[in-house]
């Protein structure tokens, strides 16, 4: 009985943030050859385990896809691999993983609806190198081809250098034009001291801290989406005119406007964690497809403008770095559900009124406060449930009103905290 107890460490689970810089592939004609043998070996394995696919058509027209199971299916694989392998046998074992993972997140997509019921094809050129097939030495990476035959990349010229000098180098991912180098970083351990819910809106975020309303401005950034969609009209208008040039000059432009995004929404971010170091941020697992269903064409087209995944992403990203952690809750009801008594109104404007107790208050800034309810715990609000009273003590005080709660609301704008 003694043999099975097992004690475990009363401590915090070890946790990494990853960073991933690129090198230009100054090897690609060695580097081809082995992206070449590395596909070859990636298409065969998935050519195998197509074949033990079965799918079937369901009555309501849905599809049931049943992969082969991976413990039964990779010794032999594994032997018809080998017979056409003209690499290290490591290699045999990471295109057997990568097929699986490729049949896997297509048989999601197809489920759905996304993807056809047709065999994946590799069209990308890459291998992910497995660490066991590389070795690290000073700031270069030595990765084996064959049985002594290796590629050697370094990195130490680059910008970047000095940010990874004690990092721990991953598994780095070769393509024609470029190599991927993705280091981590061991977070120290921290416990969140504030609290942050945010309800996303078009134009802006609204948050609750637990003490006073925060709203922060997104109109720069729809300023700038909305003035990029316009360019990127006329482009459009000129690549159906001058077919090859257009093409690559509207390649050229939806790069440079997806980077100048990006690079706002990094800068927000950060001026945000800034702001709130050490914070256990609450944020919305919105559904942003579902949003246009009974959306007309200029709510659609604004909703379109919107970067919420994005910055919950990054959010996402950036938060361990700061001692910060997210966590996502389900947006269900928040606007138009009373945080003091749980009641569910049927007909919201731009201020929340409860039918019931008379709560009012703005409805974004009602919006936050439950997201906040919910990340402390409290159960989700429902039609007849009980809620809690977060703005005051107990039944029977004074609750404070929409202008009181409205005086709590403090302001930023992104050129402010920028």
């Amino acid at each position: 009985m003694l043999k099975n107890l097992r004690i475990r460490k009363f401590e915090p689970e070890e946790k990494y943030a990853y960073f991933t810089y690129s090198i230009k592939n100054d090897k690609r004609e060695k580097s081809k050859e082995l992206i070449k043998e590395y596909r070859t070996l990636l298409q065969k394995a998935i050519d195998y385990l197509w074949n033990l696919t079965k799918i079937q058509v369901r009555k309501n027209g849905n599809y049931k896809i049943t992969l082969p199971k991976k413990r039964e299916v990779y010794k032999p694989l594994r032997e018809e691999l080998e017979k056409i392998n003209h690499l290290a046998s490591h290699y045999v074992d990471k295109a057997i993983n990568d097929a699986f993972s490729i049949l896997k997140s297509w048989r999601k997509r197809a489920i759905k609806g996304r993807a056809s019921i047709g065999k994946p094809r590799v069209k990308k050129a890459y291998v992910r190198i497995k660490t066991t097939l590389r070795k690290v030495v000073g700031e270069s990476v030595r990765i084996t081809v064959r049985p002594y035959e290796y590629i050697t990349f370094s990195w130490s010229k680059s910008w970047f250098s000095r940010r990874v000098r004690e990092l721990e180098l991953g598994e780095p991912v070769i393509k024609e034009e470029k190599v991927y180098l993705s280091f981590r970083y061991k977070l120290p351990w921290a416990t969140p001291v504030n609290f942050l819910a945010i309800d996303s809106n078009l134009y802006t975020l609204d948050a609750y801290d637990g003490e006073k309303f925060v709203t922060i401005s997104l109109k720069q950034l729809y300023s700038l989406k909305y003035s990029m969609e316009v360019k990127r009209a006329k482009v459009q208008s000129f690549a159906s005119k001058h077919t090859k040039r257009g093409r690559e000059l509207l390649r050229k432009y939806s790069h440079r406007e997806r980077n100048r995004v990006l690079d706002f929404v990094h800068k927000f971010v950060n001026a945000l964690l800034d702001l709130y170091p050490m914070t256990f941020f609450a944020v919305e697992k919105l559904d942003k497809e579902g949003m246009f269903v009974d959306a007309n064409e200029s709510l659609s087209r604004k909703i379109s403008l919107t970067v919420w995944g994005s910055i919950h992403r990054v959010l996402r990203y950036k938060a361990p770095l700061y001692g910060s952690f997210v966590k996502e809750v389900n947006p269900r009801f928040t606007s138009r559900s009373c945080p003091r008594c749980g009641f569910v109104s049927r007909k919201v404007g731009k201020t929340f009124e409860c039918e019931r107790c008379g709560f009012k208050l703005d409805r974004q800034l009602n919006a936050s406060l439950n997201i906040y309810l919910k990340m402390c715990g409290f159960p989700h609000i429902r039609e007849g449930g009980v809620g809690v009273i977060p703005l005051m003590g107990r039944r029977g005080m004074n609750v404070r009103d929409f202008g009181e709660a409205q005086g709590l609301r403090i302001g930023y704008k992104f050129m402010k905290i920028q």
